[in-house]
């Protein structure tokens, strides 16, 4: 099934879900609860799908995208190409941030320089030889130095901040996830988007309320929605059974039939584009958590496709997911990439994985630490455990260190130093292409961390580099994908990472409620009503 078709269905079957209720105008309150907190507030802090997505109800883009994940106008109400390298954005006129001040081509140009600043970890949204210029208040022009076909795919979370109200304020340095003391747009925010933020105390409570001012029609009846973080799988869902709280994401996949079976809930449940891995530093001369002194073992590419055929992926899907995932060969997710069934997982085989460790000089193994979130995704900590019972029994004797995630990403991101040897993590490309999995992921990186921005184990091929720019400047589809399949193929055999699977969605919700479920794990309060 293509993208566009499990998207229309999933997009079609939200709506008559809640078919009826648009009309609702009595005004509501919405409580909802994920496994994790919203930290920081600052939009250019943290590259991580749910601190992006809830702040996507405060902040907008130039564009945004639709249930079914089209790119559609948002404070850019239109664009044009007038040559290859060189993008004209037309702005929305009569739009007002929160504060009250006026949007304008002054907050692009502002934002866009504050987005590629140190500290921010989103600069791969707009590329650092890019020249932002001023044609009118309304009218920004992109000069690029080679041709982009993709370069506002993944800007629904570049988000447009109030230049004004950054510096008077004394926040334009962004706060970095490790960094310790934040400024004020850390803890405050002032968007263009459907809801404003009224309270925010990190870990224990955010309140939204919907802005009288915002330039497009609420579709909406809610007046004010109230985010809860739960970590435990168990509180969470116990308070969607007993009406506390009118949705919940993830569900555990154990409690699914639970939600489905009481009366006021129901579960849904659908393809997720994110793709689970497992990642190696293989940058270091010497791992950082590891018995090994003097070397590096994951620098041999036969320890590391040694770990990927030691990890049953069939045992991890059934029993610690329950069925709701799917393996995977690749980073992306194969709704996303024409040509993926074309690349097949290593299989698992432990006796291969102890005689290819023997030949790498590593009989008896070696200790290793795993580093692993225990909050941001589906049965995180259960599959790290899982895979290091498995790396254990061929030799690698492997312990695991889980942590809440803003822990987890302040050591292992590139404002943390990296630090880590051996890691879990999940990737959903904001562009939906598989040329920012590749280039955020696999680019080699310096010694000053530039280069690929999430590319944690500084993983580094020149020719995959060179694949990588090649793709980016393609604009023929079928060469293009030839190109993706090249770099994939090329990955799979040096083993750069190894892939898990991809998660399903599964969200709790009250039946008072009708939503869109977005393929990418969402939640806009914009699209949803409650009776």
């Amino acid at each position: 099934m293509k993208l566009q078709q499990v998207l229309l269905a999933a997009g079609l079957a939200a709506g008559v879900w809640g078919a009826g209720l648009l009309e609702v105008a009595r005004a509501e309150t919405l409580k909802f609860s994920y496994q994790g907190s919203l930290n920081q507030l600052d939009p250019y802090s943290l590259n991580e799908s749910f601190t992006l997505a809830t702040l996507a109800n405060v902040y907008e883009g130039l564009v945004r995208r639709n249930a079914q994940l089209q790119l559609e106008p948002a404070l850019a109400e239109r664009w044009e190409i007038l040559s290859p390298t060189h993008w004209r954005f037309h702005l929305r006129k009569g739009v007002k941030f929160h504060n009250g001040n006026d949007f304008n081509a002054e907050d692009v140009v502002f934002s866009a320089s504050r987005v590629r600043s140190k500290g921010s970890d989103l600069g791969k949204r707009i590329d650092e030889s890019a020249r932002i210029e001023v044609i009118d208040p309304y009218t920004v022009d992109f000069l690029l130095d080679a041709a982009n076909p993709i370069l506002h795919a993944e800007w629904e979370t570049w988000f447009i901040m109030d230049k004004e109200w950054t510096e008077a304020n004394n926040a334009v340095a962004v706060t970095s996830a490790s960094d310790t003391s934040v400024n004020f747009a850390a803890l405050n925010a002032n968007g263009t988007g459907p809801f404003r933020i009224t309270s925010h105390e990190p870990g224990v409570r955010t309140v939204f309320e919907p802005y009288a001012g915002w330039w497009d029609v609420a579709l909406h009846n809610l007046t004010r929605v109230e985010f809860t973080p739960i970590a435990s799988d168990a509180t969470r869902v116990a308070a969607l059974l007993s009406g506390e709280l009118d949705l919940i994401y993830p569900v555990p996949v154990q409690d699914i039939k639970r939600v489905e079976e009481n009366a006021g809930t129901r579960a849904l449940i659908g393809p997720e584009l994110r793709t689970m891995y497992l990642g190696m530093d293989q940058r270091r001369s010497e791992l950082l958590y590891s018995s090994v002194k003097g070397k590096n073992p994951f620098q041999d590419v036969r320890v590391r496709k040694a770990l990927y055929q030691a990890i049953d992926i069939e045992a991890i899907r059934s029993k610690i997911m329950r069925g709701m995932s799917t393996p995977t060969a690749l980073l992306i997710s194969p709704y996303l990439f024409n040509r993926a069934e074309e690349i097949q997982r290593w299989p698992h085989d432990p006796a291969a994985a102890k005689a290819l460790l023997a030949e790498a000089g590593y009989p008896d193994g070696f200790e290793l630490v795993m580093d692993c979130p225990n909050d941001r995704y589906v049965n995180d900590e259960a599959i790290c455990q899982a895979v290091a019972q498995m790396l254990t029994k061929v030799g690698v004797k492997t312990s695991v260190n889980a942590q809440p995630k803003a822990k987890y990403f302040a050591r292992i991101l590139p404002s943390g130093g990296f630090e880590t040897s051996f890691f879990l993590l999940g990737w959903t490309p904001g562009s939906l292409d598989s040329w920012n999995v590749l280039e955020n992921l696999t680019t080699c990186r310096d010694d000053a961390g530039k280069g690929g921005a999430f590319n944690i184990g500084g993983y580094c091929n020149p020719k995959s580099d060179a694949l990588v720019k090649a793709i980016m400047a393609e604009v023929d589809p079928a060469r293009r994908d030839a190109l993706i399949l090249e770099a994939f193929l090329l990955h799979h055999e040096d083993v750069s990472h190894i892939p898990l699977h991809q998660q399903g969605l599964a969200w709790g919700v009250s039946n008072r409620l009708a939503l869109a479920q977005r393929a990418d794990d969402t939640l806009m309060f914009r699209s949803v009503t409650k009776n």
